[in-house]
């Protein structure tokens, strides 16, 4: 890749001073596919400096002409949509098959939706005497993580540029080269310079210089609680905007009367897939006492019929996890929940008959309480817990014991008893009979799973400031 070892900055790539310093892993065979560069405060500096210095005029733009940028960046993704998907693939590990669709096709369409809403910050609302209008917030610094990595760049970057905001972005050092890629497609597309600059490094020195600097405005944040709580604290000083995206444990309802086999299948599939490096993984499903058994063979079966494999096979419904470290951390919740007592229906090792790579077997435990480690803690892996429960009351009080509250799934009869179930779960999402996500749709938790939301027309207002304008009494 011709620009790992250079930044982004005003509309040019530049040599970073620090080449070659960070090593990118391929999570299936465990050899280096490239070494990027690393940045400092000093790099921020250039690239909060640029995007100050575009704000004014790209925020006066026309929205019909940040649309037209917006729509002619998605058509451009659509043509590297494959490109996108095995680049991801071979430095995330999800199958490529998957990741054409997932990480990248739905980005790409994302990225056209935000096109078709930059007009929404031409509206006026009057009331009395008052004109209300938006405007963008200003420079944003973004930070995103490795395991849907352009995923969490679009959901950040479009509505930045479709509410007029200029923007420096840090991927995760596991996952960069999908956002050099990215970069590169949108630096054909013919952006002013200086509104997306781009400096990979570390975050505890890059990332601490986003969240610390004084000429950006707002920060976003997607990944692990700890990581989002030092950003708002080092970023409180500054009084600058804050929205984070942080983790789960969310919890999966069947009642007696839902339909078991799907249910419970379909619970499975949805933990399995990207390996459970899902912060919405539903990885705790409560069975009613006297369906547990029923609903533990059939977990087990069906993560047994799951199919561990390279990324390049379309045959592959899991690859390999994405580090050497995430491995040993799943493994370490398997022998914790062992050790505290849950039964281990199925998987909890390092799959065999891999020379290299980073693969686990999907995992199934029984007999779990919910006071337990894995079921309290994200494991970030294929690891499914199933809890029984006597009634739909306790069913709602273990689903709402959590110090998360991102996401949620309901199985019922019906769907209006699931949504009066859904209704009372402390989660900013639930899934009711199987229902799917939509990028139009806000995304966000309660609870330590962060603040704020991304995605449809709430994810753009995230980069919105408010103006009051006192007209003259009529």
């Amino acid at each position: 890749m011709k620009n790992a070892n250079n930044f982004y900055i005003n509309g040019e790539w530049v040599t970073a001073s620090q080449p070659n310093a960070i090593k990118v892993i391929n999570p299936a065979t465990e050899e280096v596919i490239t070494r990027i560069a690393k940045g400092d405060a000093s790099d921020v500096d250039q690239a909060v400096a640029a995007a100050r210095s575009a704000f004014e005029q790209w925020s006066a733009m026309p929205s019909s002409e940040r649309a037209e940028l917006l729509g002619k960046l998605a058509r451009k993704m659509g043509e590297r949509l494959e490109d996108m998907g095995a680049l991801i693939s071979s430095e995330q590990g999800m199958p490529e098959h998957l990741a054409n669709k997932i990480q990248a096709g739905g980005p790409t369409m994302a990225t056209g939706m935000y096109a078709e809403m930059c007009n929404l910050m031409d509206k006026v609302d009057i009331k009395g005497n008052t004109h209300i209008v938006r405007e963008p917030i200003g420079v944003c610094g973004f930070i995103t993580p490795w395991n849907y990595p352009l995923h969490q760049i679009i959901g950040k970057v479009a509505p930045a540029l479709a509410a007029g905001c200029t923007m420096v972005l840090k991927p995760s050092v596991e996952t960069p080269l999908n956002a050099i890629l990215f970069t590169e497609i949108l630096d054909e597309v013919g952006f002013p310079p200086g509104v997306f600059n781009l400096v990979n490094g570390s975050g505890s020195v890059v990332g601490e210089a986003i969240s610390a600097h004084p000429d950006i405005d707002m920060v976003s944040f997607t990944g692990s609680t700890w990581a989002g709580t030092r950003v708002a604290e080092v970023a409180a000083k500054t009084v600058k905007r804050v929205t984070l995206e942080l983790g789960g444990k969310s919890a999966c309802i069947i009642t007696p009367d839902a339909p078991l086999k799907q249910a419970v299948e379909k619970g499975v599939q949805s933990i399995m897939i990207n390996c459970g490096q899902t912060c919405t993984a539903k990885s705790r499903m409560l069975v009613h006492h006297s369906q547990y058994e029923e609903a533990v063979e059939i977990a087990r079966q069906t993560a047994e019929s799951i199919s561990v494999g390279n990324p390049t096979s379309t045959d592959s419904y899991m690859g390999p996890v994405v580090s050497q470290k995430q491995l040993d951390d799943i493994l370490g919740f398997v022998q914790k929940g062992l050790d505290e007592g849950a039964r281990l229906v199925t998987g909890g090792k390092k799959a065999e008959g891999f020379a290299a790579g980073y693969y686990i077997e999907p995992t199934v435990f029984a007999d779990v309480d919910n006071q337990m480690t894995i079921a309290r803690e994200e494991i970030f892996g294929p690891v499914l817990c199933l809890i029984p429960y006597q009634d739909i009351d306790e069913a709602v009080s273990i689903a709402n014991d959590s110090p998360y509250g991102l996401s949620g799934e309901v199985w019922a009869d019906s769907d209006d008893n699931a949504r009066a179930i859904a209704l009372r779960l402390r989660t900013g999402m639930v899934h009711v009979n199987g229902g799917s996500f939509t990028y139009e749709s806000p995304f966000g938790g309660y609870k330590t799973s962060g603040n704020g939301r991304e995605w449809g027309e709430a994810g753009l207002e995230e980069f919105v400031e408010i103006k009051s304008l006192f007209m003259p009494a009529s």
